[in-house]
């Protein structure tokens, strides 16, 4: 099949400048970007519930997962960079080169479900930790969230506002510094850590197929491709790698670095959580995490009665990154797999079909908030079925980054293609030993 290119930057060709020697790196923070953005967004309000779950119910046994799914959320997140930074291209458009139509709809489709749920469940969840700090009912709270959130998506630029609001995600330390305040069985810990052990049953293999889907989520696929593609439309001299292959070593070395400190702070916090609910919660006899309350319990030691307030910043401010995250990806691929203009630079009337679906994934995750269900559960459930929908995308992926057609010179490297093939396999196991266990 021939190879579908629906962005500007995909087509671009070499300038003769850039056929110069190479330009000197920009320092370390500058080479910072859609990477870290992408870690900070990982540790949403869907990554802090089930974590906490897996502290509260399983204590220090499952912090293994953790180092497990570092190289891998580190492997799958570099081949979404460098689909990206190759083509120029997002990964729906990149899909449509692989597989045929009605397959990337249906991957999309998956998405999108996916996306809404986890929004619902974060607007659910930044309700519910706001009504616990203020008193006001959470539902309002909620709807004035996604109404903000949206009108920000729409008229504000992501990065302008996400640079403000990445600090309110800075309460999110609180949980390593109670790790300095209560009695933690450090020996437990390190045994937790570096020895994996599976016990429970299916509710066991239901905390990781959880743990790996909100570490390694599909969303995050989708968004960092398109960022990588957003990088190249922003900066007047960069080329997708395969017209510009001299820029290859500098942008690639990039991607590594930018992806590897993103993940590496994703993971620390995830970690920061698991220990610090297991040396509160379920020391003391706290096992399953049922509201927000239960989980805002874990800061308590290093906050007291400011704990409530501490949980909430965190839980709006991861929930206020993450929700155009979500819709954002979902977006991306409907309008590659469409075939429309997207992008979030883009004003509205030159993107309508790209917003039409951010405004439709957040509205649509709005519905949530009027049904029967606990936001803490609903965003542990949605981990899990991220975990699902996971695996078919990694496929997918990992053949597009195999592909010459595609890729050009820069198809994976053998050990690129290893660990990322790996985080397929594991994602794969843990989601059907659920099912065959649970």
């Amino acid at each position: 099949m021939s190879e579908t290119v629906l962005r500007p930057s995909a087509i671009s060709t070499e300038k003769p400048a850039e056929r110069q020697e190479e330009k000197a790196e920009p320092p370390l923070l500058k080479q910072l970007g859609p990477g870290l953005i992408t870690g900070a967004a990982d540790d949403d309000p869907s990554g802090i519930a089930t974590y906490s779950q897996a502290g509260a119910q399983f204590g220090f046994s499952l912090l293994w997962t953790m180092l497990l799914s570092y190289p891998l959320m580190c492997a799958i997140q570099i081949v979404s960079a460098r689909i990206g930074r190759v083509t120029g291209c997002g990964l729906a458009a990149n899909l449509r080169a692989v597989w045929p139509r009605p397959v990337v709809f249906l991957l999309v489709m998956l998405l999108f479900a996916a996306n809404t749920i986890n929004i619902g469940a974060n607007l659910a969840a930044m309700g519910a930790s706001a009504e616990l700090a203020t008193g006001v009912p959470g539902r309002p709270l909620a709807i004035g969230f996604a109404i903000l959130s949206l009108l920000l998506q729409i008229f504000v630029s992501y990065h302008r506002y996400a640079s403000y609001l990445k600090w309110l995600t800075m309460v999110l330390l609180s949980y390593v510094a109670v790790l300095f305040v209560v009695k933690v069985d450090w020996g437990a810990a390190a045994y937790g850590l570096f020895v994996p052990t599976i016990g429970g049953g299916g509710d066991t293999f239901t905390v990781i197929v959880a743990i790996l889907g909100t570490t390694i989520s599909p969303y995050l696929f989708f968004w960092q491709t398109s960022q990588e593609v957003e990088e190249i439309e922003e900066h007047d001299d960069a080329r997708p790698l395969k017209r510009a292959p001299r820029q290859a070593k500098r942008e690639l070395k990039r991607i590594r670095f930018d992806t590897f400190v993103g993940m590496a702070v994703s993971t620390l916090v995830a970690m920061a959580i698991i220990m610090s609910t297991a040396a509160t919660l379920h020391a003391s006899g706290k096992t399953d995490i049922g509201t927000a309350a239960d989980v805002a319990e874990a800061l308590r030691p290093i906050a007291g009665d400011f704990a409530f307030l501490l949980f909430s910043l965190g839980i709006i401010g991861t929930g206020m990154l993450s929700i155009p995250v979500l819709a954002g990806s979902a977006a991306y691929g409907a309008s590659e797999c469409c075939g429309w203009e997207c992008g979030l630079d883009n004003k509205p009337g030159e993107a309508a079909g790209f917003y039409s679906v951010i405004a439709a994934a957040t509205l649509s995750g709005l519905v949530m908030e009027f049904l029967p269900i606990d936001p803490i559960k609903a965003l542990f459930w949605s981990a899990v079925i991220n975990g699902f929908v996971a695996v078919p995308i990694m496929v997918s992926m990992m053949v597009v980054v195999s592909r010459n057609e595609q890729m050009k010179q820069f198809t994976a490297s053998p050990l690129l293609l290893v660990v990322g093939w790996a985080a397929t396999a594991v994602m794969a196991v843990a989601a059907g030993a659920m099912l065959i266990f649970h």
